[in-house]
């Protein structure tokens, strides 16, 4: 049985979710709504213990909390570039600019672009773009 065939009946600890309990909710996200977490939960989620797992939802188009995932990875690349990486390992988000460029779609890409840019010119950093969803929403490349 896939995990978009299973039930999720929700997280043991919503703080701090496992990967399988993250990836479960994703393909079911109605069966816990976003607005019943807890708050800032997307800051909580965005760190490295579950960046692989966003990483691969984000890149997966049929994933329905699919812009949740990228969200969470636009502010991921944010925080490990506005803490000159000591928040985020550089080679990790690195690695992952590079698998986007590779086998990502448009989003993806411009994911990637934006992450380069911004590690380039950490003075585009606008809070509402990276960290509130302006980016995804809006879909574009910054520079």
């Amino acid at each position: 049985m896939s995990v978009q065939e299973s039930t999720f009946h929700g997280f043991a600890n919503p703080v701090d979710p496992s990967p399988a309990e993250l990836r479960a909710w994703a393909y079911q996200p109605d069966s816990v709504p976003l607005a019943s977490m807890p708050p800032d939960w997307d800051l909580l989620v965005a760190g490295d213990q579950l960046v692989a797992t966003l990483f691969e939802l984000a890149m997966d188009p049929a994933c329905p909390a699919r812009r949740f995932a990228l969200h969470c990875l636009y502010i991921y690349a944010a925080d490990g570039i506005r803490t000159n990486f000591r928040a985020h390992p550089k080679r990790r988000f690195r690695k992952l600019v590079e698998q986007a460029e590779r086998a990502g779609d448009e989003l993806m890409r411009n994911w990637a672009h934006n992450g380069r840019v911004l590690l380039a010119r950490p003075e585009l950093f606008v809070y509402h773009d990276w960290c509130e969803g302006g980016l995804v929403r809006e879909n574009r490349r910054i520079g």
